[in-house]
């Protein structure tokens, strides 16, 4: 058989006739029996501790696999819905309901999916929330959210709310920081990934919109959305793949915009069209709704929440008691649940770590590369076993390198 006949039998299978006539024949081909053999499932022992793109509950992974020829019983793949279909709209409405469910997300407020990722709401936020004139406070904690300052001076006058520090390894003192009250909002990232600090508190602003980046540890533990004006996700680190960031915003913040705001990133466009003003990532919402659904199955926030909590203190009790052997240099009191960074005595033995990892493994544990060192990245898919799994990794390397 042919590459040509063989992508006929693929197309062709999904039908009766098909099924009944011809597959028994077909599929006593080597062809065949090799397609099969790649659907099995990646056997290969590897624990996936990426920062993002980040590893996925491996239940969804099987639902999609079943469902990436045959959505439903529609006869297409769930790559080829049309957002126009029933199929589709059902499925978007289904993600935005369970998103309020698990959220408990007040009447008083839009969840909206939108593209370009995170990296493209450090200019949607502006573009949708800053007077034309105006000004906005930024909180500065680490790479992604001086980043977002950065993008957003672009678009009036930013405001840093404490001065940028040398390292990022804290979140400066609330006595220290200077809000300003006629600002359009106030800005901050909950958990910066390459530094591996995370706000264990929610800012006051005094009335101030607050707008938060919540793409590292969205739907990771409870959070009253009241408290805020506008959430930003990418979904890509605890909530699916990428391609689809999560907007939360109030509904009195919506029809602000600056004139030049492009039309399907104005909040108030995409969420008058419940998602659908233009083609939206498809796939990617249907991922995260299939996540959406695991997370309720699995207990909820509170759930995960508690999951998380376990895992970072078992790694952080083993950099703890390491006499120093692996450095963490966040405050105790800013160490992010999500993201452990740590740095081993020598840029050698760090390269070591992670190509003895890698031998065993254990992906993705080197370090951003604007900052060097490790990290491993803890999201609501990585199971606790698994977390023990690398602990007990690096006693036995520890115990190996050290003098």
């Amino acid at each position: 058989m042919d590459f040509v006949h063989y992508c006929t039998y693929c197309l062709l299978s999904r039908g009766l006739f098909t099924r009944i006539f011809l597959r028994p024949v077909i599929a006593s081909s080597s062809i065949a029996k090799q397609a099969v053999k790649m659907v099995k499932g990646n056997k290969t022992k590897v624990i996936n501790f990426a920062p993002g793109p980040a590893k996925l509950p491996q239940e969804v992974l099987i639902q999609a696999q079943k469902e990436i020829l045959n959505y439903e019983s529609t006869g297409v793949s769930v790559l080829e819905l049309s957002h126009r279909s029933k199929e589709y709209t059902a499925l978007n409405q289904e993600a935005i309901d369970n998103m309020r469910k698990i959220l408990d997300v007040p009447s008083n407020y839009k969840v909206i999916f939108c593209q370009g990722g995170g990296y493209g709401q450090f200019s949607f936020v502006p573009m949708n929330l800053m007077k034309e004139g105006g000004s906005a406070d930024y909180l500065v904690t680490g790479t992604w959210s001086s980043k977002a300052a950065n993008e957003a001076a672009k678009h009036g006058q930013v405001n840093y709310v404490f001065p940028k520090p040398k390292a990022f390894t804290t979140i400066p003192d609330v006595k220290e920081w200077k809000l300003n009250k006629d600002a359009s909002y106030v800005y901050y990232c909950a958990n910066e990934t390459v530094h591996g600090v995370e706000f264990d508190f929610i800012p006051e602003t005094n009335g101030v919109p607050l707008v938060c980046d919540m793409s590292s540890n969205f739907l990771t533990r409870p959070v009253d959305v009241s408290k805020f004006g506008c959430i930003i996700a990418g979904a890509q680190k605890n909530i699916g793949c990428a391609g689809v960031t999560v907007v939360i915003v109030r509904e009195d913040l919506l029809g602000r915009s600056l004139p030049y705001c492009p039309t399907s990133f104005n909040y108030k466009v995409v969420a008058d069209a419940n998602s659908l003003f233009n083609t939206p990532p498809t796939y990617s919402v249907y991922i995260m709704s299939l996540v959406l659904k695991w997370i309720l199955k699995e207990g909820g926030l509170t759930e995960m929440a508690k999951r998380c909590v376990m895992k970072s203190s078992a790694l952080y009790n083993i950099l703890d008691n390491s006499n120093g052997f692996y450095n963490s240099l966040v405050e105790s009191t800013a160490r992010s649940r999500m993201n452990v960074v740590f740095r081993l005595p020598s840029e050698d033995l760090e390269k070591k770590f992670v190509s003895e990892a890698d031998e065993q493994g254990y992906m993705h544990v080197k370090g951003h590369r604007s900052v060097g060192g490790l990290r491993v990245s803890l999201y609501n898919a990585v199971m606790l076993h698994e977390v023990e799994h690398l602990i007990e990794f690096m006693k036995h390397f520890q115990e190996k390198y050290s003098k």
